[in-house]
């Protein structure tokens, strides 16, 4: 068979959504055809668009707060967590916190971290990210 020829048909007949819809029977899809009610994606599809979703969170925060990888290892790591958690824009809110940050105020970026809706929402992983903002 010309798998080719058949992504061609399938691209066709299916179209491309690159968010999820639901389709004429009431499945969740996403992509081309992928049925993911039923199927849903496997650990490796899982950890692609891990990496790509990672890769995308560095590259916007170079862009929005190039200080950043001036950070500490762990605390840019918590920061990086942080923005994939929330993204760029609602991260861009959290002024104090960044500000904090950016002048190695440990302790005032934990608790303006911890002094926010975001962390009632997260619980565990709020207390997780500002021990990282709080550490050596």
């Amino acid at each position: 068979m010309n798998i080719e020829a058949l992504k061609v048909d399938l691209l066709r007949d299916e179209g491309c959504e690159l968010k999820p819809y639901v389709d004429t029977v009431g499945k969740i899809t996403i992509g081309i055809g992928r049925n993911l009610t039923d199927r849903g994606i496997t650990l490796e599809e899982a950890k692609h668009l891990l990496e790509n979703d990672i890769s995308a969170v560095i590259i916007e925060l170079d862009h929005k707060l190039p200080w950043w990888r001036a950070l500490p290892e762990h605390k840019g790591r918590a920061l990086a967590n942080m923005a994939f958690n929330m993204g760029i824009p609602r991260l861009m809110d959290f002024r104090k916190m960044l500000a904090a940050l950016e002048s190695g105020e440990w302790e005032t970026a934990a608790e303006e971290a911890l002094d926010s809706k975001w962390a009632v929402q997260v619980g565990a992983r709020a207390d997780r990210i500002a021990q990282e903002f709080r550490g050596a």
